[in-house]
């Protein structure tokens, strides 16, 4: 029993030591496409600024929507808080499971 998990636990630990060169911005999943060919929607955090964010079924991305000086962009209102708009799980053939 013991010998299986050390071997399970070094498949996991091997299998994250993939090499995945300089680009970043590339999905590289089943449906894989660059992620500049998936569809952006923003959700507003608690705090009323706004965050990228897009899923594409198995994976999800999301980072800071930013100002051209680099500062964050808040415009959402009280109402609007902890919600997800636009079509951010779209451009990916895979569904959400949930």
């Amino acid at each position: 029993m013991t010998r299986t998990l050390v071997l399970v636990g070094l498949c996991v630990a091997l299998a994250a030591c993939e090499n995945v060169g300089e680009n970043k911005g590339y999905d590289r999943g089943i449906d894989s496409k660059p992620l500049s060919e998936l569809q952006a929607g923003i959700w507003i955090d608690p705090n009323g600024c706004d965050h990228w964010i897009i899923d594409d079924g198995i994976e999800g991305y999301l980072s800071p929507r930013l100002d051209p000086q680099g500062r964050p962009v808040c415009s959402g209102n009280a109402s609007e808080r902890n919600t997800a708009i636009g079509d951010f799980k779209g451009g990916s053939s895979f569904g959400d499971a949930l």
